[in-house]
């Protein structure tokens, strides 16, 4: 039988993480994948539920959780709907949740390493803390970026100094999401630990990277660019694929988009050889 068991710590300025832990209670003590979503991401996003079940299926405890600042309202946890908390983000709390994350998993969930998933920023996430994290087993991305300012257009750095924040468009919802300054000078003071693609050359821990080569968001060129900066990783390309493999919010769905469903498959497949 799958069980999905919640937890909650606190997290960066004492934001709370929400976290789920699917499981198959034949395997109560399997491996422990941690998922990092990705920009406007949230653990509840779409297909997620039905990657954690596959997952636990497949012989792996599945932990996805929320970032501290992602804007998800704990009361309210299907979208992102705390805008000024969403504004106040910076990549340096989002590393020090992913630790905290981990940290805490192996000190309550009676696992000594964990395994490593992320998506899109999230993946990015993922590469930096595989690179410097030693309880971290392997790694998994999934339409990852190679650059955190990547998220942004260069042109738009001016006006973000003068008025203090821009802003940027939810395709789903038409929302426009603010982001403070804060965002941008973290990025600049941090930017050597901030280097993914610095990152991406030190991780010496099994290293699966899966793109879409129809992904529009983060182009195919993105992973093949990781893939070079580590030759011990593995490059996986998806055909016909978008950058979130065919899920959406809200996914209505009984079972997994067919390009996600390839996705996990290959990633099962990648971990059962470890």
């Amino acid at each position: 039988m799958i069980s999905i068991d919640h937890h909650q710590i606190i997290g960066s300025n004492n934001r709370p993480i929400l976290i789920d832990v699917t499981i198959d209670q034949k395997q109560p003590d399997a491996p422990l994948v941690i998922f990092v979503h990705g920009f406007k991401g949230f653990k509840d996003w779409g297909a997620h539920h039905l990657t954690a079940h596959y997952f636990a299926q497949n012989g792996y405890r599945y932990l996805k959780f929320n970032l501290s600042h992602s804007g998800v309202d704990p009361d309210h946890p299907t979208d992102v709907n705390d805008l000024d908390v969403f504004a106040s983000n910076t990549f340096s709390k989002e590393l020090l949740d992913v630790d905290l994350v981990i940290d805490y998993a192996l000190k309550n969930l009676n696992v000594g390493k964990v395994i490593l998933i992320g998506h899109s920023r999230g993946g990015g996430l993922g590469i930096i803390t595989a690179a410097n994290h030693p309880k971290v087993r392997a790694l998994i991305t999934w339409s990852s970026i190679a650059d955190f300012s990547s998220l942004w257009r260069r042109e738009q750095e001016a006006t973000w100094r003068r008025e203090g924040k821009i802003y940027v468009v939810n395709a789903r919802t038409k929302e426009k999401m603010p982001l403070n300054i804060t965002l941008l000078d973290d990025f600049e003071a941090n930017s050597k630990q901030l280097n993914i693609l610095d990152a991406a050359s030190r991780i010496d821990v099994p290293w699966l990277i899966v793109h879409g080569d129809n992904d529009v968001n983060v182009p195919f060129e993105v992973a093949q660019k990781l893939a070079n900066t580590n030759p011990k990783s593995r490059l996986v390309e998806i055909k016909d694929a978008n950058h979130v493999f065919g899920a959406s919010h809200p996914y209505l769905g009984e079972t997994l988009p067919p390009k996600l469903f390839q996705v996990c498959k290959k990633s099962i497949r990648f971990l059962h050889e470890l």
